[in-house]
């Protein structure tokens, strides 16, 4: 996988319930401002508030809507459901799985590669490591990577960690192996690219598509520039009001976004007046 791909959030209605042609429309949508790839259930798409049956049903939608490659979330805290949901990501048509870190019981750098190489080993499709500490407590160590990265079936990796200099690491580290290193930070997506970097998947390429993937087109002192301008709204997508800010947002773009399901809740209006500003500055230079 090389260059953007949106973790797509998973439309739901009002009533909680999966919106399945609005996901097919919302492929439309971002397919139409121009990425690269697509990533259905991954942490943006409210996976872990999915059912194994509606993650099931995510992946092929998004697989029978798509015209690029698909990179599915298939992760589970334990073996057998991240086996059984990549074998139903393989039977759909997806092009790889995403598989996060096992997470809940605290695993050492040792049993999460051994993790890794049972799922490699198994799959019928090219597995990416997920590494996302700031929801998982989970951190896949630049050394752990570049061991994973000889797997013949181990393709590359999402780092979320936020951590450039960890990034850098990692990239030197497995700068020989035929390995795609892809960033999930959206704030650090130019300089990412400065290090090495495959791509990106970024909750960003939900609201801003086409301005993510012209930065990964750009000469790097465009990228960077263009990067810092959204670095504001990439904060308040993320870090400050989450999932139900980022489709609040995408909803006032046109995309059909749908709603966050419970337990989170709608943004409130003092949320969505900053918001509301915040997409007004970066409309206005986009």
């Amino acid at each position: 996988m090389h260059g953007i791909g949106p973790p797509l959030v998973t439309p739901f209605t009002e009533d909680g319930d999966v919106d399945y042609p609005a996901l097919h429309d919302l492929v439309d949508w971002v397919e139409d401002r121009g990425v690269d790839f697509l990533v259905p259930c991954g942490s943006n798409s409210e996976a872990e508030l999915l059912t194994a049956a509606e993650r099931e049903r995510v992946v092929e939608t998004v697989v029978d809507a798509a015209s690029v490659p698909v990179l599915a979330g298939t992760g589970h805290p334990g073996l057998r459901e991240t086996l059984a949901a990549t074998d139903a990501a393989a039977e759909a048509g997806a092009d790889a799985a995403l598989v996060v870190t096992p997470f809940y019981y605290d695993h050492d750098q040792s049993t999460l590669a051994a993790y890794y190489r049972e799922v490699a080993d198994s799959a019928d499709l090219p597995v990416y490591l997920y590494s996302v500490p700031t929801y998982t407590g989970v951190r896949l160590d630049p050394e752990t990577v570049a061991d994973l990265a000889t797997h013949p079936n181990i393709a590359g990796m999402k780092d979320s960690s936020g951590d450039l200099a960890a990034f850098i690491k990692t990239e030197r580290r497995t700068a020989e192996a035929d390995f795609d290193l892809l960033v999930g930070s959206g704030s650090l997506l130019a300089q990412a690219l400065d290090a090495g970097a495959s791509g990106g998947v970024l909750a960003l390429a939900n609201l801003y598509p086409g301005a993510c993937s012209e930065i990964a087109a750009a000469d790097p002192e465009r990228a960077r520039a263009t990067n810092a301008g959204l670095v504001g709204v990439n904060t308040a997508i993320t870090a400050t009001y989450g999932i139900p800010g980022l489709k609040w947002a995408m909803r006032q773009r046109g995309a059909p976004a749908g709603y966050p399901r419970s337990p989170h809740q709608r943004p409130d209006e003092e949320a969505t007046d900053h918001l509301e500003a915040l997409l007004a500055e970066v409309d206005a230079v986009v």
